[in-house]
């Protein structure tokens, strides 16, 4: 974002003069001038008052490294290597760029404030507008085979779940396999990558998060969703607060993952299950039935009429039958 500079002057929200933002950015008038376009281009609402300069119109929340590293509790925050981008083609394509060598202590945590190729589950363009949303990835590091990943993205779903509980938005529920839904329809995906081989039993992973936060139009988007400032608009949605609060939230839940497996966050899931009790189909395979929630390796199960059967994730997909 070009205008960064120039939105972070203007965020108050009063008259500012072109002299002063010229002054305090060290450049002509004209040039405020041109950035002050090229901010409109990028969708912010700049009103130009003659005589007196100009006013931000749309509401901004601005993301910021040191903000959101102060809102981190202590002993995390000395873990985490914190990279915050205006852009980037994707979060999770960045970790996998900068991932620290097998062994380094530090926990790498990437944020955008938009992303160019920002990518959903099974190849799914994941809608990435500027300035609105929260985009974050991590790099997580497990010992032993790849099996012990089984449940993965669920447990981080619940993770993102009681973060935002805990931040005043109400029942958060989740959708088998990555699916975060509040309000009217989801509000976050969650997509988990392997990054290189299995080398010594180490299994590196990174974990992404989209986060519809500020977003009321979503141009091409074919399935129900919402956003936190509309399904909850009681509660003051800072996007550094919340970048804190789930990067606390998820990398307590990889902990605790690591040291007790899947089995401390079933129920957790399963209390927020979107599908429970509901008619479901299966994407392939023609496969119907009840759902009545996930066993114990995260599994989704149906009751069908020749009993219960398991769904992997990354086979077949869920959704309700009408």
């Amino acid at each position: 974002m070009k205008s960064r500079a120039l939105i972070s002057h203007l965020a108050d929200g009063h008259v500012h003069s072109g002299e002063s933002l010229a002054s305090r950015l060290g450049i002509s008038r004209t040039a405020i001038w041109k950035q002050v376009k090229r901010a409109a281009d990028e969708g912010y609402e700049i009103e130009t008052i003659r005589g007196k300069g100009y006013r931000l119109i749309t509401a901004v929340d601005l993301l910021e490294s040191k903000a959101i590293l102060g809102s981190i509790p202590e002993p995390l925050r000395h873990r985490v290597r914190l990279e915050v981008r205006e852009e980037v083609d994707s979060t999770n394509a960045e970790i996998i760029r900068h991932r620290p060598a097998p062994g380094a202590p530090e926990i790498p945590v990437c944020i955008a404030d938009h992303q160019t190729a920002g990518r959903g589950r099974r190849g799914r363009e994941w809608q990435s507008p500027r300035g609105q949303n929260l985009y974050l990835s991590l790099g997580l590091t497990f010992h032993g085979g790849f099996a012990m990943l089984d449940g993965l993205s669920l447990v981080l779903g619940v993770a993102t779940a009681e973060a935002l509980e805990v931040m005043g938005s109400g029942q958060v529920g989740l959708k088998w396999p990555n699916d975060i839904f509040l309000g009217n329809g989801k509000v976050a995906g969650i997509l988990v990558e392997l990054q290189g081989e299995l080398e010594e039993g180490v299994v590196q992973v990174v974990a992404g998060i989209g986060l519809n936060v500020h977003m009321k139009q979503a141009e091409g988007v074919t399935q129900a969703w919402d956003s936190l400032s509309v399904a909850s608009p009681g509660v003051d949605w800072a996007r550094n607060e919340l970048a804190a609060s789930l990067i606390d939230s998820l990398v307590s839940a990889a902990d605790e993952f690591a040291d007790s497996g899947f089995a401390a966050f079933r129920e957790r899931w399963q209390q927020r299950d979107i599908f429970a009790g509901k008619s479901l189909v299966a994407s392939q395979g023609g496969l119907a039935g009840v759902g009545v929630g996930i066993d114990s390796s995260g599994n989704y199960l149906l009751e069908t009429e020749d009993g219960v059967t398991a769904v992997r994730a990354g086979e077949i997909s869920l959704r309700v039958q009408l």
